[in-house]
């Protein structure tokens, strides 16, 4: 499976921030703590400390949580001081959802093996984390399939996870092959926690990943004193503010804005804003409210009804993970560099932050018909006008450039303006005023002959194009439409194949051949 690697801030499709962290802009150095290289990870592994109490906790959970699947990961290594994880995170998406989300645990996996093979007195586990708390069900409820789009309809409400899956039989009855993976794991389990967790485990379970849902009391336990924090005092709103400002005066969009409370309250069913008003706690879009004694009180006594909103979940993540590394996409690492000095306030470290590996998959029809046009991948990353102009002038026998008459335009008038100024002084505006003139129409004339060229290669136009909305459909990246199961129902080994791939550490574009 060929491939090759293309610069990310050549792919047109990423914000400044993001590129200027991966290209190690010394003036965001104060924005993290260790750059994403092997040097880095030998800095954290070093600095991480992680209490046996928390270690137990997790893996008293992680082994509730996986007591009914086959095959289990031996969760009792994550109890030995040696052992760290890497961790990525994101929505419970229908049927996995975009492609870059296999991409996500294709590259924690990867980093996990790396880092065992360059540190190998210590043992690397990769953690999906299950956005199991995310009540934006329009962001999960959709997957596109062979040029179609299916959707789960529901009037469930609340976090996802908690949901239950069996509406998703109209999907099945409406695919035209059912993949059983996701069939038996979204029909046979009660939440759609539970489903993920199952087919999540079948893909990767023999490549050691493991699914984390942190919607359990005995995790929010842990985190207690930073809920009471926010809900008495409002820190992390006053922290992220600061970077914000200061990110944004260098120039920067800010990915996620604080509230003065950062958590939801959470049952079954409701996932609503914390609010204070006039000393008196309201979760919106209810009839609930709470004094201060009152929301201490079941804070202390129920902390699973807490959910943290994207502000402190990363610091809540970090909390309960003997973590090192988060690996996200070009939104997430942004924003977690808002958040460096929240983990500082609570003497938290701060992980490293990786990109995803990024990837164009090409099957064989496609290479085909970008080697019968002679374009290469790189070349359709450029904009559909770009694309076709490039393409035009490159297989055109004639010359569609009329920049020599032009720059023969340019010389006569000069000519004709040291003429003009001999005799008289006031002549420079007018001539000046006829050359403008005729290039202007040069330039429109170049444009008709290369509008004709197009149409007497409108056949080769009209293929590149389509090929063009083949593997950029929309004009976006094919990552972000498309669905693994386009390549995954062909071929079973797609995953592998990733695998067999994606460098973790290196930050560039990869095109793969499949």
């Amino acid at each position: 499976m060929p491939s090759q690697k293309i610069a990310l801030n050549s792919v047109g499709a990423f914000p400044k921030l993001f590129l200027d962290y991966i290209s190690k802009d010394e003036n965001l150095k104060k924005f993290y703590n260790q750059y994403p290289d092997i040097q880095g990870f030998k800095k954290a592994i070093d600095a991480r400390v992680f209490s046996d109490t928390k270690r137990k906790t997790l893996v008293d959970v992680l082994k509730k949580q996986y007591q009914s699947l086959e095959n289990k990961p031996d969760f009792d290594i994550l109890l030995e001081s040696n052992t760290f994880t890497v961790t990525t995170g994101h929505q419970l998406n229908i049927f996995t959802g975009p492609l870059y989300v296999i991409y996500k645990i294709v590259t924690i996996i990867n980093l996990a093996k790396k880092l065992k093979a360059e540190f190998p007195a210590h043992n690397f586990v990769p953690v999906y984390w299950m956005a199991s708390e995310d009540h934006d069900f329009a962001e999960i409820a959709s997957f596109n399939l062979f040029g179609k789009t299916y959707q789960w309809q529901t009037e469930q409400k609340g976090a996802v996870g908690r949901m239950n899956p069996a509406e998703l039989q109209a999907i099945f009855d409406e695919l035209p092959e059912k993949p059983a993976l996701f069939e038996e794991a979204y029909l046979k389990n009660n939440t759609l926690s539970e489903a993920v967790r199952q087919y999540m485990h079948q893909l990767f379970g023999n490549e050691g990943l493991v699914c984390l849902d942190a919607d359990e009391s005995a995790l929010k336990g842990i985190f207690i004193e930073v809920i009471k924090d926010d809900l008495l005092n409002n820190t992390a709103n006053k922290i992220v503010h600061q970077t914000s400002d200061e990110l944004n005066a260098m120039g920067y969009h800010t990915q996620i804005t604080p509230r003065e409370i950062n958590f939801f309250y959470l049952q079954n069913g409701l996932r609503e804003r914390i609010v204070k008003e006039n000393n008196i706690y309201k979760v919106l879009n209810s009839d609930l409210t709470f004094s201060e004694t009152e929301i201490l009180q079941l804070l202390e006594n129920q902390a699973d009804s807490f959910s943290p909103n994207v502000v402190l979940r990363p610091l809540y993540q970090e909390t309960i993970l003997p973590n090192l590394a988060y690996i996200g996409g070009p939104s997430e690492v942004p924003y977690w560099l808002q958040l460096k000095g929240i983990f500082d306030h609570y003497g938290e470290q701060f992980p490293l932050l990786m990109p995803r590996n990024f990837a164009l998959a090409i099957n064989q029809a496609s290479k085909k018909r970008m080697d019968k046009l002679c374009i290469t991948a790189e070349e359709l990353f450029a904009d559909d006008v770009t694309l076709r102009r490039s393409f035009v002038e490159r297989n055109s026998d004639n010359s569609l450039s009329l920049a020599f008459e032009i720059d023969d335009v340019n010389e006569v008038f000069e000519r004709i303006l040291r003429k003009s100024l001999a005799i008289d002084q006031t002549m420079k505006g007018p001539v000046e005023a006829e050359k403008v003139k005729i290039i202007a129409s040069l330039e429109n004339l170049e444009k008709r002959i290369k509008k004709a060229e197009e149409r007497n290669q409108e056949t080769a136009v009209t293929q590149l194009l389509a090929l063009k909305q083949k593997l950029f459909p929309d004009g976006g990246l094919q990552e972000r439409k498309e669905n693994f199961l386009n390549f995954y129902l062909n071929d079973h080994t797609f995953i592998s194949k990733l695998l067999a791939e994606f460098d973790p550490l290196d930050y560039r574009f990869n095109v793969v051949e499949i």
